[in-house]
């Protein structure tokens, strides 16, 4: 778990601020959840036999009331939650976002941490495969927009609860004449989900795995359907992907489409934003069945490739450094800061004391354009001395106002 400190922080608040412009220009509006849930919320939503469920949540007992509660390790299940919990579906469609941590027990490596952030995105009781569009074309906006070239989207449908059935007869079956090759995970997998073999990590079960049979070929009509008008809109939007089918994605409450987006450039945390449909998981929580799907995006992962293309953020120049000496002076510089502010300036008032030439030194230091100089003289007058720290002009007198307005004008 990291400290984000100030050198770093901004590169967060541009990506915060670009996310929400982004997100609103698509009609999102923002929710926020708790960080804390019932452990129950989880083990529904995400499925008891997945890596998080096993082996990644905090889990722990309230002393108070002997529940066992989580820090939430992904948000769509808060998400839903919540909109149940409030009838937000009652008389339409949501679009929903939010920004937030999330905590996982993994082993810490670039990209990966045990608490991490993430953007999710949510639209619920959207049915057709244009909303899985809209997902994927409005996250390759947003890449364009922050100026990230190289992100490969990778796409599969997990098709229906009956494809799935089928094709776990098939999988098992091919599996099981392999069982000297499974690792014990694997193994054990086979008896309680198939499918999540197929996500497996392990190097030495790649070839395995490449080789098994393809739920693709077990999709009936409107599977298929679904995943052709995906592929359609993605072709008209001028969206290229590839087919992965062995992408099934690590929690068990998808189906028909999933995507994520991959990156080279982070080695094995690849990985920047994934996602996909849930049909069933407002109903598996205890809503009225209604169609789902969203995405969520790692912040630090994406941070991390914006560093990779030596990405700087905008920076917010300080307009004015507000030097004083003097009883007087002291009084009212602070009521100076605040005129100048009033005008929409960024000015860092001096604190701490010191000469003139001292202060001079620090609001050079400081990255401000002008330095505001306030004496005793210039307090009993009501005026300040104002000095450019970036030409050579010379020092002028004015009032606070007239101050303002040429540091405003010299933007």
């Amino acid at each position: 778990m990291n400290d984000i400190l100030p050198e770093h922080a901004e590169l967060w608040t541009f990506f915060e601020e670009t996310v929400q412009d982004w997100l609103r220009s698509y009609g999102y509006r923002s929710i926020r959840m708790p960080i804390v849930e019932q452990t129950a919320l989880f083990k529904r939503a995400i499925g008891e036999v997945t890596d998080i469920v096993e082996k990644e949540m905090y889990t722990f007992v309230d002393a108070l009331n002997g529940e066992s509660l989580t820090l939430r390790p992904e948000g769509t299940a808060s998400c839903v939650r919540a909109v149940l919990q409030h009838n937000l579906l009652y008389n339409a469609p949501q679009r929903l976002w939010y920004m937030g941590p999330m905590f996982r027990h993994e082993r810490p490596q670039k990209g990966r941490y045990r608490q991490f952030h993430q953007v999710g995105v949510e639209s619920l009781g959207y049915a057709g495969p244009d909303m899985d569009a809209e997902h994927i074309i409005m996250t390759a906006r947003l890449w364009r927009r922050l100026g990230l070239p190289d992100i490969e989207l990778q796409l599969n449908t997990l098709g229906t609860g009956e494809d799935r059935t089928r094709h776990r007869k098939r999988l098992v079956h091919y599996l099981e004449q392999h069982l000297d090759q499974l690792d014990e995970d694997t193994r054990r997998r086979l008896a309680t989900n198939p499918l999540r073999v197929l996500d497996s990590k392990n190097p030495a079960l790649q070839d395995l795995i490449e080789a098994a049979p393809r739920l693709l070929d077990d999709l009936d009509e409107v599977s298929l359907k679904h995943f052709e008008a995906l592929q359609a809109m993605l072709r008209d939007a001028g969206i290229e992907y590839r087919i992965n089918p062995r992408l099934v994605r690590g929690l068990d409450y998808y189906n028909f489409t999933v995507f994520e987006w991959v990156t080279t450039r982070l080695g094995a945390q690849g990985t920047v934003c994934a996602g996909g449909r849930y049909d069933g998981l407002i109903e598996q929580i205890g809503g009225k069945p209604a169609p789902a799907c969203g995405f969520a995006m790692g912040v630090e992962r994406l941070l991390a490739l914006l560093e990779e293309y030596a990405f700087q953020p905008p920076q917010i120049a300080v307009d004015a450094y507000l030097v004083h000496q003097g009883e007087a002076a002291d009084k009212f510089a602070m009521a100076a800061a605040e005129q100048l502010r009033d005008q929409g300036l960024h000015v860092i008032l001096h604190s701490g004391g010191g000469s003139f030439k001292s202060q001079m030194k620090k609001a050079d230091a400081s990255g401000a354009r002008y330095a505001v100089i306030v004496g005793d003289d210039e307090a009993t007058a009501g005026e300040v001395s104002l000095k450019s720290l970036r030409e050579l002009e010379g020092q002028v007198r004015m009032t606070v106002d007239a101050a303002a307005g040429l540091i405003g004008t010299a933007r």
